[in-house]
This record gives structure tokens, C-alpha cells and sequence, in this order.
């Protein structure tokens, strides 16, 4: 093929797109060609935060950034102190996109749809001269008289002295990094849901969010405090999510069976929840208790932890023994849940494990192994959890690697 070009960046994705713009935009009139194998560019910024794209969070100190990450924190410590989160909404806000902070830290388009983020991805490639290939199928790449040769799955061939693989979590940029001379951390699922089935007191919950709960695993150093979601299929929402990005590996090595424990007010122990529901009783004597609903919990929720506790619908807190407000108070503060299985969470699936980090230089997002061959977002072994931490790798790897290339 005539005129193969100076820079090829593999990933129509977040990564690859920041990588290319970076590229192009600091080397006027090289070419720069973005490959795509699917026909959709942009995927999971389209479908991200509902489609309103939760591009990044607003945590602008990289030594707490670092801490999202349960996979990667370490080696992205230098890349956060030259791009960060603040550089990022410096980044699109230049180029017309305003991002907005909600109260949890994530960060949006002030319009609220991810196709905001996309034209203006696109937009800047078109106008720093990236050239967008879709549909576009590689058989193999190999490095040869210090170029890379790219087979394509329709005959032709192309050529560059420089690659950057964004290719995700997908299979081929992992076959194509370890033909390249590169480890693979074998790659499992992360963000994902927690199914519990056919557990008498979810059922009819769907739908239901505690503010502010606690979910730990019994017999593994696993637990988070947030928001916690009851769907028709177990357990989702922010507190689930962030357990199973720390704990991919532990739970994957588990066949996701496991014994999930549940505080659904996070504050409360089991002696702190006991003492509060003898208060109650001695305040609310003519009450019946499950009408009466305490530490916040929505009303399905507290009915079903009454029912579970075995207290009668008409059980008036004066009648209420012993035994049965301490079995209440085990299952508001330590209610165990049988997990059996997981659930991809919408389409933002993530994925823990990739190319092996001491490889990769990340002041340059450059292979140790190959020279001229870069790196960016998820193929790497780095994952954040649940927020926009995620991006901010891709925008992140991607401006270092993107630059690297245009400087080299």
C-alpha cells in the first residue's frame, strides 16, 4: 500500500481517538491513521452514564485519584501529575464541551448526552487531519526492518515505524501485544452485578436503593460503603460495583459464589442497631413495627426485614421479644446473601487484566519490549472503579502516548 503512513493507532475507542488527536495535532501534515474493526466508533462513550457520558471525576489530586484504582494506581501516579482530570475538562471545555460536576463527583456534558463528547472527539480528529478507517479487519502485525507490517483480512498490507494499540478489553489487541513480545495478566471481568437468586426477601425489591449501605464478603478482605441497588437479579449500584472491581480477581478465582453481607444501614452495628430498636420500642409502644419505619430504610426493604425476622405484620413494638428485635437487627446490619453468579452492569463492561505494566514505560505509554509500539486504555492491565476513572485512564495513557509518538 502507497503512502502507509507515519503514525497507526488500532481502537476506534476513547483511548485511541485521544491518542490520534494527541498525535496529530502536535505533528501538522504527518499522517495518522485510526483503524476501527467494528462499524461503530466511540462505543462506551456512547452508552456510558445512562448516554450521558460520565467522562471523567473530579478528584484533581493524582495521590487520591490513584486510589480508584484497583489494578494500575501505582503506574498512573506520574502519568496523573501531566494530565489529569482538570486537564481533561481543560481539554474538551476548549474545544466547546463544558463539563459539569454532579454531587457524588462525576463529571458530564452540561447536556447531559454522550453524543456531546463524541462529535466533539471526531470533530477534533477531522480537523487535526486523522485519518478513520471502520470495518477494518488485521490478521496479524509483526515488527520487521524497524516497521510495523499490518495484514489486513481483505489482502492488503500496511506499514508504520510507529502503533498504538487501544484496542479495550478485546481479544485481539491482547493476541497482538503478545506476538509483539508482550505478558498478558490473563483477562476476567470487573464492574460487574451481583446475582443472587431466589432470595425470599429481595423479591419484589426491584428498583429499591439504600443511600448508604455496607457490603463486605465474608472470608475475604472485601467490602465498600455507598449507594446499594436491589434488581431484579441481586445486588447493583455503586457499593456492589466498586466491590466487585477490588475484588475481580478474588471472586473470579470463585467461581462468583460467595456469601455477601449486607449492613444496609452502614453506620449501624449490631449492637448499635439493637440498642436503637429497644429505644424505639420503649418510644413507640402502641405502634405496630412494620409500619413504622426506622434508620432510613425504604419501606419495602423494611418490611421484608421484618417478615425475615419473623415478626408478624400485625406485631406491635410492646409485644415485640427479645429474640426477635435481635433477629431484626442481625438482618439489618449483617443480613448474608448467597451470590451465585454475575451480571455484566449495562454495557459499560470493564475488564481486569491486559498487557503487564512493568513492560510499558508510562512516562511515554511506550513498550519496553518493542520499540515504536504504544499503548493506551483498557489493554492495559489498569482498572478503575465505577465514576469516570475508567476514562480518565483512557484520556490520560492515551494524550502521553499520542504525544510520545508525534515527538518521536
Amino acid at each position: 500500500m502507497t503512502n502507509d503512513p507515519s503514525v497507526v493507532v488500532v481502537g476506534g475507542g476513547a483511548a485511541g481517538y485521544f491518542g490520534a488527536v494527541a498525535c496529530a495535532e502536535n505533528v501538522p501534515g504527518r499522517r495518522v491513521l485510526l483503524l476501527e474493526k467494528g462499524t461503530e466508533l466511540l462505543a462506551k462513550v456512547r452508552v456510558s452514564g445512562g448516554g450521558r457520558c460520565n467522562v471523567t471525576h473530579a478528584c484533581f489530586d493524582p495521590a487520591l485519584l490513584v486510589k480508584n484504582y484497583p489494578r494500575g494506581g501505582k503506574a498512573l501516579r506520574g502519568p496523573f501529575t501531566r494530565f489529569q482530570p482538570r486537564d481533561t475538562e481543560a481539554w474538551f471545555n476548549a474545544r466547546g464541551v463544558r463539563l459539569k460536576t454532579e454531587p457524588d463527583g462525576r463529571m458530564f456534558p452540561v447536556t447531559d448526552r454522550s453524543e456531546t463528547i463524541v462529535e466533539c472527539l471526531q470533530n477534533a480528529a477531522a480537523k487535526a487531519g486523522v485519518q478513520v478507517w471502520t470495518g477494518v479487519a488485521i490478521r496479524s502485525i509483526v515488527r520487521t526492518d524497524k516497521v510495523f507490517l499490518l495484514s489486513l483480512a481483505d489482502g492488503k498490507n500496511i506499514t508504520c515505524p510507529r502503533l498504538l494499540l487501544a484496542t479495550g478489553g478485546g481479544r485481539d489487541g491482547y493476541r497482538w501485544a503478545a506476538d509483539l513480545g508482550h505478558r498478558i495478566e490473563p483477562p476476567i471481568p470487573s464492574l460487574f452485578t451481583f446475582n443472587i437468586p431466589g432470595d425470599p426477601r429481595l423479591k419484589g425489591l426491584a428498583g429499591v436503593s439504600v443511600e448508604n449501605a455496607r457490603i463486605s464478603v465474608q472470608g475475604m478482605a472485601l467490602h465498600q460503603t455507598g449507594p446499594l441497588l436491589v434488581t431484579h437479579w441481586g445486588f447493583s449500584g455503586p457499593a456492589a460495583l466498586k466491590l466487585s472491581s477490588w475484588g475481580a480477581r478474588t471472586l473470579h478465582d470463585a467461581g462468583y459464589k460467595a456469601r455477601v453481607e449486607v449492613r444496609w444501614s452502614a453506620e449501624g452495628t449490631e449492637e448499635s442497631v439493637s440498642r436503637d430498636l429497644r429505644s424505639i420500642k420503649a418510644a413507640n409502644p402502641k405502634k405496630q413495627i412494620v409500619s413504622h419505619t426506622s434508620f432510613g430504610l425504604p419501606r419495602r426493604l423494611w418490611e421484608s426485614l421484618t417478615a425475615a425476622a419473623g415478626i408478624a405484620p400485625d406485631r406491635r413494638w410492646a409485644d415485640a421479644t427479645a429474640e426477635e428485635l435481635g433477629r431484626l437487627a442481625k438482618e439489618i446490619s449483617a443480613g448474608v446473601y448467597a451470590m451465585d453468579g454475575k451480571s455484566v452492569f449495562k454495557e459499560e463492561f470493564v475488564t481486569c487484566g491486559g498487557v503487564s505494566l512493568d513492560e510499558v514505560d508510562f512516562r511515554t505509554m511506550e513498550s519496553r519490549r518493542c520499540p515504536g509500539l504504544y499503548f493506551a486504555g483498557e489493554i492495559l492491565d489498569v482498572d478503575g472503579v465505577t465514576g469516570g476513572f475508567n476514562f480518565q485512564n483512557a484520556w490520560t495513557t492515551g494524550w502521553l502516548a499520542g504525544r510520545a509518538m508525534a515527538a518521536a
